[in-house]
C-alpha cells in the first residue's frame, strides 16, 4: 500500500494492534505492508504526533492484537441477536395555550400498527432476524414487524416540520450549543439561514438537537406509531397521506443528481405542497426531507427510525432506498452528532394533552 508519507509520521496497523514501519521511502511516498486474511479487515492508522493519541488507544492496540490472532473463518459462523432497548420519552409537559399551530389527534384504542424495514440485504430473507429493530412488545429485532394493535391517546402534532425560521427562534431564545458543532446547519452562513428558506425544514441536525428544541417548546419527538396514524388517516391505514395511489404532484420534486444538496437543490418549504397533507390538516409527511422518531440500542449499536422518505434520490439508488409508504421505514446507524446530521433529515414534533401524558407515563399506550 503507498502512502503520502514526511518524516515524523508513524502508522498503526489497528485491526492487528502493531506499529507499521514504512519501507521504500522516495519522494514523499512510502510502502506500507501489512496483512489482511482473505474476506478479513484492515484499518490503518496514521499520526503526526503520538503525544496526543486518542485515549485508550494504547489499549485497544493491545486488545486487538490477542483478538486478531484467531483467524476470522475459524470463528463460528452463527450469530448472537443483541437485545434492544427503545430510549425512553420524556414526557412533554401539557401547558394550555402552547399549541399553536399544532393539530389536535384524537387517538384511537383499536390502531394496528403494520410496518417493515427498508433496509438492503442481498442475498438474505425478508425475514432475517436482527436486520430492523425490536419494538418493545417484540422477542427479537425482524425486517418484517406482525401487526400490533397500539392504545393510542390524544396528542397534538405540528402541522408542519419545523422549519428553519423557527429552529433559528430556539437558537436565539436559548444560546443552545452542540458540544460537537461539526456540520451543525452547516448550510447557514454566519449564524442565519438564507432568506430564501426561511418555510424550508430546519435540516444538518442531529437527533439530539431536535430533542432540545423540542424540550424548549415543551414538546417532544413524535413515536414512530403516532407518526404513522397520522400518515394513514387513522384506522383508513392510508399507503399514502393523501390515499392509496402514489401522486407525484403531492409531493416536492425529485432530485437526482450529484451536485451538491445545499446550496444549489434544497427542499421544498414546508406548505408548498397542500394537497399531500393527511386528512387530520398535517401537513409535507412524505417527500420532502425524513423525519426523526424513535431511537433503539444494543450493547453496540444505536439507530434512529426516520420516517417518510427525502426529495433525494440518487439514479442508482440500490443502497439508498426510500420510505414513502406509509407502512415502511428507514433505519439510520447513528455514530456521532457530527456524522448523523443530514442536508435529508428534519423533525417535527409532538405534544401530549393531560390525558396522554398520564398514560405515557406509565407504557399503557401498548396493548398488555
Amino acid at each position: 500500500m503507498t502512502v503520502n508519507y514526511r518524516i515524523g509520521i508513524q502508522f498503526y496497523d489497528v485491526w492487528r494492534g502493531v506499529e507499521i514501519i514504512p519501507t521504500n521511502i522516495v519522494d514523499g511516498l512510502a510502502t506500507l505492508s501489512f496483512d489482511i486474511e482473505p474476506q478479513g479487515y484492515g484499518c490503518i492508522f496514521a499520526t503526526s504526533d503520538i503525544s496526543v493519541l486518542p485515549a485508550g488507544f494504547e489499549s485497544l492496540l493491545k486488545s486487538m492484537k490477542g483478538r486478531s490472532i484467531t483467524p476470522l473463518m475459524s470463528n463460528p459462523i452463527y450469530s448472537t441477536i443483541l437485545w434492544q432497548e427503545m430510549d425512553q420519552v420524556t414526557v412533554s409537559k401539557h401547558t394550555t395555550g402552547q399549541t399553536c399551530g399544532m393539530v389536535r389527534i384524537e387517538g384511537d384504542d383499536n390502531y394496528v400498527f403494520s410496518v417493515k424495514g427498508i433496509e438492503p440485504a442481498p442475498g438474505c430473507s425478508h425475514e432475517y432476524p436482527a436486520m430492523d429493530i425490536r419494538y418493545p412488545w417484540e422477542h427479537q429485532p425482524s425486517r418484517i414487524h406482525a401487526p400490533y394493535r397500539v392504545k393510542l391517546k390524544p396528542f397534538y402534532m405540528d402541522a408542519y416540520p419545523v422549519t428553519e425560521s423557527q429552529f433559528k427562534e430556539f437558537l436565539d431564545a436559548t444560546n443552545y450549543k452542540p458540544k460537537d458543532p461539526t456540520n451543525f446547519l452547516k448550510h447557514w452562513i454566519g449564524g442565519c439561514y438564507p432568506a430564501s428558506r426561511a418555510n424550508k425544514p430546519v435540516v444538518h441536525v442531529s437527533i439530539e438537537d431536535a430533542r432540545a428544541y423540542a424540550k424548549w417548546a415543551g414538546k417532544r419527538l413524535p413515536h414512530e406509531w403516532e407518526w404513522q396514524y397520522v400518515a394513514q388517516c387513522g384506522v383508513e391505514y392510508r399507503t399514502y397521506p393523501w390515499g392509496n395511489e402514489w401522486d407525484k404532484s403531492k409531493v416536492a420534486e425529485v432530485y437526482e443528481g450529484r451536485e451538491r444538496l445545499y446550496p444549489d437543490h434544497p427542499p421544498a418549504d414546508v406548505d408548498a405542497y397542500p394537497s399531500g397533507r393527511s386528512p387530520f390538516g398535517v401537513y409535507d409527511l412524505v417527500g420532502n426531507v425524513w423525519q426523526w422518531t424513535d431511537v433503539y440500542q444494543d450493547q453496540h449499536t444505536r439507530a434512529a427510525i426516520i420516517r417518510g422518505g427525502s426529495y433525494y434520490r440518487p439514479k442508482d439508488g440500490k443502497y439508498f432506498p426510500q420510505a414513502y409508504r406509509n407502512d415502511e421505514h428507514g433505519k439510520y446507524i447513528l455514530m456521532a452528532d457530527a456524522v448523523d446530521r443530514s442536508a435529508t433529515i428534519g423533525f417535527r414534533c409532538v405534544k401530549d394533552t393531560e390525558e396522554s401524558a398520564a398514560a405515557l407515563g406509565n407504557c399503557s399506550f401498548f396493548e398488555e
